[in-house]
């Protein structure tokens, strides 16, 4: 029988949760005092500066059996194919388009499947981003991952994933996205060989796009948001902890689980979202809005209005309009598309965009 996970719902809200096998596990009035409850160790991970403004500031407190830091030093990790060599190769600017990446034949974990495409940028300097593919067909066993660039956004398109973070558990499935933000410990878990993407962005994390004339409703709502309630476990085995660091791979062993968490509070967290939630707005009249109504997060630059990146969809939808021609309309744009098929036909060439083929313009 299939357990059924609880969540908390909201986006960048203050949660806080416990394990309800450990009662009032959250310290009261402080956050870390001299002697937490059941003697776990307080533990801060930030997602900003800490003199970053309140209504941006990102951080969360866990509660946990042991403290992160206690492993073996790190060293450089072998089996990932993650690459951002891109400054050092010459572009194509024409229109690109490819076949599906085949499932591995072979025992392949989500970080050992994971595939460079493209990107833009540098993790160094925290601003850009990178887009990548994904195929898997086994667990990640006393394995743990976290990117220390910037934030993963992950769009299944074969295949659910059973995640295990810090924070708890939870699944995806294709139509749903996930986002585990910088410095957040995570492990995969496949029911059937999966494949599918993942946008990371560097330096900013992903917001709601402003709304603007639309109102106070629409396009994907805060309360869609989910968010793992805390759920620890109390291993005294080895783990691996491979680390995304400045673009390379680096691993070390601890010899405890790093989900040990019985009991956390903040709004620095992880989230998943289902894509059937995203409230469409279109025009009833002539002609056809710009796609930026299908935004459903974004990643902001320094200058405003203009994104490192926005997650954009086209999901199924009413399309009508008198006098106008819409698959597809052309323009020439200043901000590179990516654009993948999770299910269905694509509007504007069915027949030579298939599921999971991609096209980069």
């Amino acid at each position: 029988m299939t357990e059924e996970l609880k969540y908390l719902s909201g986006f960048g809200s203050e949660f806080s949760s416990e394990d309800p096998r450990c009662p009032n596990s959250l310290p009261a009035k402080q956050n870390n005092p001299q002697q937490c409850p059941y003697g776990l160790y307080a533990e801060q991970l930030s997602g900003t500066a800490f003199t970053a403004p309140r209504l941006e500031n990102r951080r969360t407190w866990f509660y946990r059996i042991r403290p992160s830091v206690g492993h073996y030093p790190f060293k450089t990790y072998q089996k990932g194919n993650i690459r951002h060599d891109w400054n050092t190769k010459h572009p194509d600017p024409n229109q690109m388009r490819w076949d599906p990446f085949d499932l591995p034949t072979s025992p392949t974990d989500f970080v050992e499947g994971i595939n460079t495409i493209c990107g833009a940028g540098d993790p160094k300097n925290k601003h850009g981003l990178a887009i990548y593919n994904y195929c898997c067909n086994s667990n990640m066993k006393n394995m743990a991952f976290y990117n220390a660039d910037g934030d993963f956004l992950i769009v299944p398109q074969l295949g659910e994933l059973k995640l295990k973070t810090e924070y708890g558990r939870l699944t995806i499935k294709p139509n749903e996205i996930c986002v585990i933000q910088q410095g957040m410990r995570f492990s995969v878990d496949i029911i059937e060989p999966s494949r599918g993407y993942i946008l990371e962005v560097f330096g900013q994390h992903f917001t709601l796009p402003d709304l603007g004339p639309i109102g106070a409703n629409g396009l994907a709502n805060p309360r869609d948001f989910l968010t793992p309630t805390a759920y620890y476990e109390d291993l005294d085995e080895d783990y691996e902890i491979i680390a995304k660091y400045q673009g390379n791979l680096f691993s070390c062993i601890q010899d405890h689980s790093p989900f040990d968490v019985v009991a956390w509070y903040g709004n620095y967290v992880p989230f998943k979202y289902d894509l059937n939630n995203f409230m469409v707005i279109n025009s009833v009249s002539f002609d056809h809005c710009d796609p930026s109504i299908f935004t459903v997060l974004t990643c902001q630059s320094e200058k405003k209005g203009t994104a490192i990146a926005d997650f954009v969809i086209f999901p199924p939808r009413w399309s009508v309009q008198e006098n106008t021609f819409r698959p597809p309309y052309y323009h020439r744009n200043c901000m590179s598309e990516f654009m993948g098929l999770i299910y269905g036909e694509y509007e504007a060439k069915k027949r030579s965009f298939s599921s999971w083929r991609r096209h980069f313009t």
